[in-house]
């Protein structure tokens, strides 16, 4: 029965598109941007994970981040069609190079650069960033001013506070970045935490739809 319900999956549309925004600024050590790849790429590649992309059909992107104007896609929209796509995702994500190593904290150009990707995906019916950092914003456009804008876009700002260095991190993220409908902040204590937080936050997000519809 669940191969016929993956394999019904195939032939649907995309329900979902999400970009996965990982903070790499100057806070963020070797080691710890290790600990977020191979937390994504270990979540990724959770059964339970996998599973819900499939059904959602889903398109995953990966954004770097920091500072003003540095923003890069390190892996394009890959379509989850499948487990072996899923599998493939989750190993590009863990072997993904760092794009920078010591710029500051520019949260709402982050979001910016996200909220363009979407034009390539307006096949795809929800629209989430998955936002994640250790600090506040100390750059650029506040995130606060691009709720407006991801608002008018349909889409939905989550984050994960890594809140090891920064202390009320949580409540800025839920004052100043997220938006949208069921919107959500998580937060994790430490980087070591970082990838059990960040699966319950993907299953959390890419279940959302087929929750709300109960």
């Amino acid at each position: 029965m669940a191969a016929t319900w993956i394999g019904c999956a195939s032939a649907q549309a995309c329900e979902l598109a999400l970009v996965l925004a990982v903070d790499v600024s100057g806070s963020v050590d070797p080691g710890e941007y290790r600990l977020q790849m191979e937390g994504l790429g270990a979540a990724l590649s959770d059964g339970a994970v996998t599973e819900a992309l499939v059904v959602a059909q889903a398109k995953v992107l990966l954004l770097q981040w920091t500072g003003v104007t540095r923003q890069k896609v390190s892996v394009p929209w890959t379509h989850v069609t499948d487990f072996n796509a899923a599998n493939a995702l989750a190993a590009s994500i863990r072997d993904a190079p760092r794009a920078w190593r010591s710029f500051s904290t520019a949260i709402g150009e982050a979001v910016g650069a996200a909220l363009i990707q979407f034009d390539a995906v307006p096949e795809c019916k929800r629209r989430v960033i998955d936002v994640s950092g250790d600090g506040v914003s100390n750059e650029g456009t506040p995130p606060e001013e691009m709720k407006a804008a991801a608002l008018h876009r349909g889409v939905t700002i989550n984050g994960l506070a890594i809140a090891a260095s920064e202390a009320g991190l949580l409540d800025y993220y839920r004052a100043n970045l997220i938006v949208g409908p069921g919107s959500f902040a998580m937060e994790a204590t430490n980087f070591e935490e970082y990838p059990r937080r960040i699966r319950q936050k993907l299953l959390r997000e890419i279940t959302k739809q087929v929750a709300s519809a109960e």
